[in-house]
């Protein structure tokens, strides 16, 4: 069963981004998109902010008993990745960044 997170918050100019976290199949995948834009932005490498984000808001719901203890170590698993490998460039979607991983 799917685990779908969603969020929204305001840039430094003041545009509303909307994020989805959803994990399926033990994988996590990020999409956004700013108001105004039609299309969903789809990350391979989220943007630490983004991260940073959902284990907030993961924290708070396993406290609820809203989400799961391995939701929650697999994304301090990602942000630990994420810290190693360096955070991408900021507010950029993985296809117009440049490729660190080879």
């Amino acid at each position: 069963m799917p685990s779908q997170h969603i969020w929204t918050h305001k840039d430094q100019h003041g545009t509303k981004r909307e994020v989805r976290a959803t994990k399926f199949g033990g994988a996590w995948k990020f999409q956004a998109k700013t108001a105004g834009d039609l299309e969903w932005i789809y990350y391979e490498r989220p943007l630490l902010e983004d991260l940073l984000a959902l284990k907030e808001i993961l924290a708070r719901k396993y406290q609820r008993r809203r989400a799961s203890a391995d939701d929650v170590a697999s994304v301090e698993k990602l942000l630990a990745d994420e810290m190693e490998l360096g955070s991408p460039r900021p507010g950029v979607p993985s296809a117009q960044r440049d490729d660190r991983t080879r």
